[in-house]
């Protein structure tokens, strides 16, 4: 059994939620998480209860946005034409510009 935990609230994190999801959505969560750099269970907590991620630049984070740029200059490179790009990539390029416009702010 894992240990008990106190959240930033002085609550007691002791209840577990589980879902499925598609390798494909898991793979677009991951990101988000690696763009977020938060925690996994804090950036889909933050998420499913309305809550603004706010994302902290460090090196971790700058690191993500760099490898998802790559991947998505990889891909973009792969399409022959904005007709072959799906829309998790055009999801990935959103979140991305978010990021990087919220960064510009600072």
């Amino acid at each position: 059994m894992s240990a008990k935990n106190l959240d930033t609230h002085n609550r007691w994190r002791n209840k577990t939620v589980a879902f499925r999801v598609s390798p494909e959505e898991n793979e677009q969560i991951d990101a988000a998480v690696r763009l977020s750099g938060l925690t996994k269970q804090d950036y889909i907590t933050k998420r499913l209860l309305c809550r603004d991620v706010v994302v902290q630049g460090n090196p971790r984070v700058y690191k993500a946005l760099r490898d998802e740029l790559a991947a998505v200059l990889a891909e973009l490179r792969r399409a022959e034409d904005g007709a072959n790009v799906d829309g998790e990539l055009l999801d990935t390029i959103r979140m991305i510009a978010a990021i990087m416009g919220g960064m510009k702010e600072d």
